[in-house]
This record gives structure tokens, C-alpha cells and sequence, in this order.
């Protein structure tokens, strides 16, 4: 061989130098593709804490929720009463208050069941909070009334009475129970069909205001007796003002229906 063929030809490692040119291209590619991968994940994972680190929107009162606690809430207030309850809870105003977890309801006002009842509804955890729900109420039972005239000063039996049926938070002072009637007197007239209240009636082991009544006066080793006129009415236990025949006034406590015991 010509050694001057020898020493003109190239390196053979540069005879395809397009080669290495095509890969440290192909090499650049990948790289910008592996470095955009991970850009991407990194954005990604900022997003995530960012969204993670950010307060997140308040669970707002599930109105539905109060609406049933305030039902069983009323129904076991009624429970109480002689009759059969019907409740019907507005939808309570919720507008921005959270999530409750622990909840205190009570009757607003006189503490008493009314036709028209408003609940009070506190919310003790996680967040404090107030609201008022309205509900409308009716307790359908029997009450007593007057099956005929009864006179004032009349002490009341089974032939007295008949019942009839209504709400019983319209009609308060009615009676449903006739152990509270029966053997009691009448204080004043009832017509027939009259419902028959409290105030008409009074227990007959007590002392009406104008009676004559027996006083007992007990003293440290000696007990007197007298006579008096009543001042005031009372029942066992209460403590009533009674005029002597001399005209003295004296206070003592109701015995029965025809005594009074002073205290000296």
C-alpha cells in the first residue's frame, strides 16, 4: 500500500462525524423533556400544599337537620299533656351558621308550650352560635264540662261532669283529670256545657274567706281553742289571717276545711 494513500486518508472516527451529532441532539431532547417533567411535578405539588395550606369553605347548618332535633325536641315536651300532638316545625333560617356538633334547644320565653312556640336553638361546639325556630303546636284531647248547672258551694261527682275534645294549649285552664274535680266545691256557678277550670273549683279540705273556723293555739305547755272568722281562703298548709270574736287578727296555717293552728 502507497503510504502517502495512508497518511492522506481521515481518522476512521471521523469518517461518520454526523453520527455523534444526531445523538448529543437526541440527548438535549430528552433532556428538556425529563426537565419539563419535572417542572411539572414540582407545580404540581405546590398546587397540592397551596390548596392543602388554604382555609378551607365552612360547612354551613343542615337546616333539615335542626328542623327534625327541634320536632323530637317539641314532641317530648308534649308528652306531658293528656293528648295527642301535632307539630309542624318551620324551616329554620340558616345563613352562615356552621356545622353543628353539639346543640342545646330550649322553649323561649315563659319556658311553656304555646300554640305558637319559638325554640331556642344554641350551638355549643365547634362554633357558637343563635337562632329562634318557630313551630306551630296542638294537643287534641279531653277536657271536663258542666253536664248540667252546677251552684256555687256544690261539691262536684261523676253525674256532674261530661267531656269534650279540643286543643289542649288554647284551653289552659281546663281539667282532664277528674281526680281533680271529684269531692271538690264549686266557687262559683257553671253553666251547663262550661268548661270546668282550676279557678272555679277549690279543694274541699280547705277554708273559704268568710267561713267560721275552729282555732287551735299551742303554746309551750298549753293548747287553747277558739273561734274566728276566715280572711282569706287557703288550702292545708297555707297560712291564712282569721278575726277573733274580740277582734283581734291572727295568722295560723290550714289544718282541714274547718281548722286553723296558731303558733304562740
Amino acid at each position: 500500500m502507497n503510504p502517502a494513500s495512508i497518511l492522506s486518508a481521515p481518522p476512521p472516527q471521523w469518517r461518520h462525524s454526523a453520527q455523534p451529532v444526531h445523538a448529543l441532539r437526541t440527548l438535549r431532547a430528552k433532556g428538556w423533556q425529563i426537565l419539563l417533567v419535572l417542572c411539572a411535578a414540582c407545580t404540581g405539588l405546590y398546587n397540592t400544599a397551596a390548596w392543602a395550606a388554604a382555609p378551607q369553605p365552612t360547612r354551613l347548618q343542615d337546616p333539615a337537620a335542626l328542623a327534625s332535633q327541634v320536632d323530637a325536641f317539641l314532641q317530648d315536651q308534649a308528652a306531658s299533656y293528656p293528648g295527642t300532638p301535632s307539630i309542624q316545625v318551620d324551616p329554620p333560617r340558616i345563613s352562615n351558621q356552621a356545622a353543628c356538633d353539639q346543640i342545646d334547644l330550649s322553649l323561649s320565653g315563659s319556658g311553656n308550650l304555646q300554640s305558637r312556640t319559638s325554640v331556642r336553638a344554641r350551638c355549643l361546639a365547634p362554633q357558637s352560635w343563635t337562632i329562634y325556630v318557630q313551630a306551630s303546636v296542638q294537643i287534641m284531647g279531653h277536657y271536663f264540662v258542666a253536664s248540667h248547672t252546677i251552684n256555687r258551694g256544690a261539691v262536684l261527682g261523676d253525674d256532674d261532669l261530661t267531656t269534650r275534645e279540643g286543643d289542649l294549649l288554647r284551653l289552659r285552664r281546663t281539667i282532664s283529670d277528674a281526680s281533680q274535680i271529684k269531692g271538690w266545691i264549686a266557687t262559683r256557678r257553671i253553666r251547663a256545657g262550661g268548661p270546668i277550670e282550676y279557678s272555679a273549683l277549690r279543694d274541699p279540705n280547705s277554708i273559704a274567706r268568710g267561713q267560721q273556723v275552729r282555732t287551735i293555739a299551742r303554746g309551750k305547755g298549753f293548747v287553747a281553742s277558739g273561734e274566728g272568722e276566715a280572711l282569706e281562703s287557703g288550702g292545708p298548709g297555707a297560712r291564712i289571717q282569721v278575726r277573733t270574736p274580740g277582734g283581734q287578727i291572727i295568722t295560723g296555717t290550714v289544718l282541714d276545711a274547718h281548722t286553723v293552728q296558731v303558733m304562740m
